[in-house]
């Protein structure tokens, strides 16, 4: 039997003799696949809407037989390039022979080919065409790899892609944040790749050649936190240069009688042993021409070397490229193919070293051309993605298949977009990009570019005044993509959402949508046909808005109403009246505008004449806002239904078996007073909605409907009475739980919103823990301690939210050549205890120019503001306090950075890594001394770019995740083996969609990787777990809390397959990361240091052990009180590093805490009280052993005859079996017979859960049970 020790929910599992409990992973792994987005009954009860499934067992049932149709088994085709033997690949009926391309332009020997066709028995194969439609393709089919003629489009694709194997190990695109790359770091702990046995060291010798000392900075107790080891370099790893310069020629384009000879483009080489050469792409090839740098020849050189692939001409001409091309590409396939694959969605480094600037042909194009990617459709012309995204919502959805074809188009047209639109919103804001209105203001200036509208984040002709101004033109983007986001989950067939993205860069917030077509044809007046353009003074309607909008009220909860227009005529609405209508050229139903899809925050908007609930009075609500767009979050919205709801249900169940409900009419009458009780809109049934327009200034209703809006005004009340009364206490009961653990602000605001709580809601959560009821039980004071810590920590970390105004504040106003200065005067303030923080304003680059600038027309970020240069670190605490007040209504208390580290142990390197992330500033790494007084932190060298920050839509897998639910489910019941396979067939349909890398297949890996874990199959669960902490670091950053956590289960089975000296690298790797990220104290820090403690104790390094040991017995002592279970197993696993060690006096020290808080906490009787009071008798026989051979030796000196004591190393069994506990999973031998039993009892309890009794009758001594960690 498996346990996870920490779960609360009890399931028992079973595999073959030992059955299994997963239960934190498991919730992990719900958030990740969630991503906080749309709830996951929203998506369902939307997908059951449109497909016709309402109920769930044969839908489960019907999507297992269908993926039987996907699954067609794969076969073997032989592959014959020019040049090489013919190989075999394996492939899929359902890959298209363009993938089979991707294949052969990765693999080693075929590389360099790019121009080429696939051709069977003579016939060339359509590159869009699956193998499975193509005639007479079978197992052992001949696949002819023929050189194709080159085009002017093929020759730049070739050069791109030799540039891409030049520089394959390169990072420099990685920090630089350009095509999808991003950094990993794993591969130096590993040494390679995990699966390579043949690498290992013997068993044997495996002891005596670990070097166990970790870096003097990741020992506990140790204040330095250095940034260099963030990005550790390979030592291995030396730099190839195959040549030293590619770039175009001059000499471009070819003119018109050479092009008639064939000639593409003309490339300039300098190879490694300095020869300069010029080089004619052709149609036939690539060739040696006679032109120099200021003489044109286009002849062909003789010899000229004409080649296909500009590869195999440079090797004739250089030997260095082709020795140095061939290691280089030995290299590159060895690399993890998870380091190489591009990602999904841009990831940025906040940190980078200085990276040498070297010619590139390829990224000087790039920069002066609008290129928006090679695989455009129609080669020049730009893609129209508003019929992109729209084309792929319409695809069919009938079947598994046609789900997974139109998903996938889904999240491959939106993924490209969201870059698209970054690209443009930094055009935009560098002055890449004309104004479509230049005679404007800057502020009121909007672009087109490449098919997407892009306006700015400020309030234009006063549109927003009365909701806050430019503060709500900011916070109305971020409410409009969470209604698009809500609005595309939901998925009605015939109604369209703008692709929406918004950015933020270089202190201006872009919002970059596609284009509806015909809109910029016609005033916005003609083209509004539902809704309102002026905030409900003058609304209009249509039937088939309505129709179509009916169809989303009830999953996003809205109430159909009517409000008065311009005329006092009733206008029925079925959305805000923000949401505005527009039937585009193209016929299709747009709506826009979606900034109030869901309802105000009454604890956030003061109106005159409405009190709030009680709940809500007492905490000093209602509070004023700096605008009025203030809402309730999507999740919030579901728990407060939930929460009406479910009471009520469970008591209506009971009801209708006593009464037989549907023919006593008294009983109906019960049913009507109840919906009216919760606030549903129907007499029959339990259906609450929430009217988005109440309390809307300038919305007018009829008399009639008083009685609606008020219950409707009392809903909105209650839904802000329930955020405070129920939400803020139970994400601190999830704190005091240790079930959410947030280590930075990323996982504090995921963990918040889980809960549907705002970011305007820290303050409130940190004064609910400070007034906590002091007479709870003494744990809960030192956990309400620790947790306020924590919650302090993160709130420091948060109120970058203010600092980032002021940080865009001094970015609008600055001069883009004094950018680099103005931010390293604000890091300075913000970090430096150098109190004398001056700018240094750069006179050659900054003063000089400005004179011939005053009447140039300036791009938005061209400003000549130096205001910025006087700001001073206790001008800048002083405006961060006051707009903590303003804004969290938290009296921060600090005037300096020095107070803020001694108040409340705040980390400053904590605290740079919060505000680059969040700002987009990428620094140079190197070590910072922030407490000098003599001289500033951070000087303008130290700033190496602005890179922007996005937010967009993330397009869901909807199969994959009902299949990851299902294999949750199948493993919680006891079926571990068909859990395995339903998650694994998860992980294809992942694949299918997402392609090799996204957030959500990391979850699905990890979760793969801990059932092979505990099935025994090591290796397995190392090759997935691999693989999930490189798709972290790749998808999420280096550095994020989820990457830590994956590293840590990487080194446990790194432990469990022998590989000791690898585990204790990923350990130390772990605990560093944590350390810059969190600081030493944070509860998680103890069960990795338990990890650490334990590996170090296997290894016999017992010194060691006991300072990472007797570390994570303080951190658990201060955040889970001296009296708990987790200390009792912490004082256990000290006293056996000290019993190896032979000083029983301080073993039996701590193994007696552990047994007494044992024996008060589960009583004597219990099995763990038991083995602690065996041990403790084993000790003392030991301690006396000792004791009497000590004696001995005092008496009578030195003798022979007296028997030596045997210390014997603790086993490697003995060790992961304690690393397992600790880690969660801890196996019972049970017969048969309790295997039954036990199944019983959690099918009895799953009726019991469903029933919603659970919480009733599940409490005391079986709770304690459940959190118990069990020993062997």
């Amino acid at each position: 039997l498996t346990i996870e020790s920490d779960d609360i929910a009890p399931a028992l599992v079973q595999q073959h003799s030992a059955g299994e409990r997963v239960g934190n992973d498991w919730n992990r792994g719900d958030t990740a696949v969630m991503n906080g987005d749309a709830s996951h009954d929203q998506a369902e009860e939307a997908d059951s809407k449109q497909d016709g499934n309402a109920d769930a067992d044969p839908a489960e049932d019907a999507n297992e037989q269908e993926v039987i149709v996907i699954q067609d088994t794969g076969f073997t085709v032989k592959i014959q390039a020019p040049g090489t033997e013919p190989f075999d690949l394996q492939v899929s009926p359902q890959e298209m022979v363009q993938e089979i391309h991707q294949v052969l332009m990765d693999r080693e020997d075929t590389c360099h080919r790019t121009c080429f066709s696939l051709q069977l028995d003579g016939n060339v194969l359509d590159n869009f065409a699956e193998l499975k439609s193509i005639e007479g393709l079978q197992e052992g089919s001949l696949l002819k790899v023929v050189e194709e003629p080159y085009t002017v489009r093929e020759a730049r694709i070739h050069v791109r892609h030799i540039r891409d194997l030049l520089k394959s190990l390169d990072p420099s695109d990685a920090y630089n944040g350009v095509d999808c790359n991003s950094l990993s770091f794993l591969s130096v702990f590993t040494d390679g790749d995990l699966g390579d046995t043949g690498k290992r060291k013997k068993k044997g010798n495996e002891l005596e050649q670990i070097d166990c000392t970790p870096p003097e900075h990741i020992l506990p107790g140790s204040k330095e936190r250095p940034l260099v080891p963030l990005q550790p370099q390979n030592k291995d790893w030396k730099p190839m240069q195959c040549l030293k310069v590619l770039t175009m020629s001059g000499w471009n384009p070819p003119p018109g009688n050479r092009k008639m000879h064939g000639d593409l483009m003309y490339l300039y080489i300098v190879t490694v042993e300095d020869r300069h050469v010029s080089i004619t792409a052709s149609t036939r090839g690539f060739y040696l021409n006679q032109s120099t740098t200021y003489v044109f020849n286009p002849k062909p050189a003789n010899p000229s070397f004409l080649s296909h692939s500009l590869v195999e001409l440079l090797s004739q001409i250089s030997a260095a490229f082709k020795k140095n091309f061939t290691a280089l590409q030995k290299k590159r396939v060895q690399r993890h193919p998870f380091e190489r694959i591009a990602t999904p969605f841009q990831v940025y480094s906040w940190t980078a070293p200085q990276i040498d600037h070297a010619m590139d042909c390829v990224r000087a194009e790039d920069a002066y051309t609008s290129r928006l990617g090679y695989e455009e459709h129609i080669p020049g012309q730009t893609r129209d993605w508003n019929e992109e995204l729209q084309t792929t919502r319409e695809l069919s959805r009938k079947n598994l298949p046609e789900r997974l074809l139109r998903e996938r188009a889904i999240f491959k047209v939106h993924s490209d977009f969201a870059a698209a639109a970054m690209r443009g919103a930094m055009a935009v804001i560098d002055g890449n990009v004309m104004a479509i209105n230049p005679g404007e203001e800057t502020r009121m200036q909007m672009f087109i570019w490449n098919n997407i509208f892009f306006s700015l984040g400020f309030d234009v002709r006063d549109h927003y005044r009365e909701l806050g101004g430019d503060a709500a033109a900011h916070a109305a983007p971020t409410n409009d993509l969470n209604g698009v986001r809500a609005y595309s989950a939901v998925d009605v067939e015939g109604l369209y959402t703008l692709g929406t993205v918004v950015v933020d860069y270089r202190g201006y917030r872009v919002t970059a949508q596609s284009i509806i077509p015909g809109i910029l044809e016609r005033e916005q007046e003609q083209s509004v046909i539902y809704g309102s353009i002026d905030f409900g003074k003058t609304v209009v309607s249509h039937p088939k808005y309505l129709e179509l909008l009916e169809k989303t009220s009830r999953p996003l909860k809205v109430q159909r109403h009517a409000v008065l227009n311009e005329k006092d005529t009733a206008v029925e609405l079925c959305s805000s009246v923000e949401c505005k209508g527009i039937i585009g050229n193209d016929g299709r139903h747009y709506i826009l505008d979606l900034l109030r899809t869901f309802p105000p925050d009454l604890n956030y908007l003061p109106v005159e004449g409405e009190e709030l609930a009680p709940e809500s009075q007492k905490l000093g609500f209602p509070r004023q806002h700096r605008h009025r767009l203030a809402c309730l979050r999507q999740e919030l919205i579901e728990a407060f239904v939930e929460h009406r709801l479910v009471p009520l249900l469970v008591s209506w169940m009971h009801f209708n078996i006593l009464c037989n409900i549907f023919t006593d009419p008294k009983s109906r009458e019960v049913v009507l007073n109840a919906c009216k009780a919760v606030g549903s809109i129907s007499n029959t049934s339990f259906d609450i909605r929430f009217n988005p327009d109440i309390f809307s200034p300038g919305v007018r209703f009829s008399d009639d409907s008083t009685e609606d809006i008020q219950k409707q005004k009392q809903l909105l009340k209650d839904a802000a009475a329930f955020l405070v009364s129920c939400q803020v206490p139970s994400f601190v009961k999830d704190c005091l739980d240790h079930s959410s653990l947030p280590m930075d602000g990323a996982t504090m605001t995921e963990g918040l919103h889980q809960r549907g709580i705002n970011m305007r809601y820290l303050g409130t959560v940190l004064e609910f823990v400070d007034n906590m009821p002091a007479k709870a039980q003494l744990e809960h004071i030192y956990v309400r301690k620790g947790l306020f810590y924590i919650l302090k920590m993160e709130f420091i970390s948060n109120f970058t939210k203010t600092v980032i105004k002021t940080m865009h504040l001094i970015c609008l106003g600055v001069e883009l050549s004094a950018l680099s200065a103005a931010v390293s005067h604000f890091l300075n303030c913000l970090l430096s205890s150098f109190l004398d923080a001056v700018a240094h304003l750069p006179a050659d680059e900054l003063v000089s120019r400005r004179k011939n600038r005053k009447r140039r027309n300036r791009v938005p970020g061209g400003g000549d503001n130096t205001a910025w240069a006087s700001l001073t670190p206790s001008e800048l605490w002083k405006n961060i306090t006051s707009e903590a007040q303003s804004y969290y209504h938290f009296n921060l208390q600090c005037e300096s950075v020095d107070q803020a580290v001694e108040k409340y142990g705040l980390q400053k390197i904590t605290l740079l890594r919060e505000i680059s992330i969040k700002t987009g500033i990428q620094i140079l790494i190197k070590e910072y001394n922030f407490d000098s007084r003599h001289k500033p932190a951070f000087t303008e060298e130290d700033i190496l770019n602005i890179f922007p920050v996005v937010k967009h839509v993330n397009p869901k897998a909807s199969d994959a995740f009902h299949f990851f639910q299902s294999g949750q489910a199948k493993v919680q019941q006891g079926f571990l083996k068909e859990g395995c396979e339903l998650i694994s067939e998860a992980l294809n349909l992942f694949n299918n969609v997402y392609g090799a890398m996204h957030v959500e297949i990391c979850a699905c890996l990890r979760l793969l990787a801990r059932l092979n874990y505990i099935m025994g199959d090591h290796p397995e669960a190392l090759s997935n777990q691999q693989k999930a902490v490189l798709m972290s670091e790749r998808v999420l950053g280096i550095e994020h809390p989820n990457t830590i956590q994956e590293y840590m289960h990487l080194a446990l089975y790194c432990f469990a397959n022998g590989q000791l000296s690898t585990a204790l690298k990923l350990l130390y790797r772990a605990r560093y990361l944590m350390l810059v990220v969190c600081g030493e104290d944070h509860p998680e820090m103890a069960l990795l240091d338990s990890n650490i403690g334990l590996v170090l104790h296997g290894v016999m390094e017992y010194d060691l052990s006991l300072r990472f040991l007797e570390n994570a017995l303080a951190i658990n002592s201060k955040y889970h009180g001296p009296r708990s279970l987790k200390v009792a197993l912490s004082h256990h696993l000290v006293a056996r590093v000290y019993e190896s060690k032979a000083e029983f006096r301080s073993a039996l020290q701590h193994e007696k805490e552990g047994y007494t808080i044992y024996k008060n906490q589960v009583g004597e009787a219990h099995e763990k009280t038991k083995e602690s009071s065996e041990y403790l008798k084993y000790l003392t026989q030991q301690a006396v052993a000792l004791q009497r051979t000590m004696n001995e030796i005092y008496k009578n000196g030195s003798n022979a005859s007296i028997m030596p004591l045997k210390f014997t190393a603790p086993s490697m069994a003995s060790v992961l079996e304690q690393l397992n506990i600790i880690n969660g999973i801890i196996f019972i031998p049970l017969s048969q017979k309790d295997l039954e039993n036990l199944k019983a009892e959690v099918q009895r309890r799953q009726l019991m859960q469903d029933s919603g009794k659970i919480e009733e009758q599940q409490g005391g001594q079986l709770e304690l049970d459940d959190k118990l960690p069990v020993d062997d």
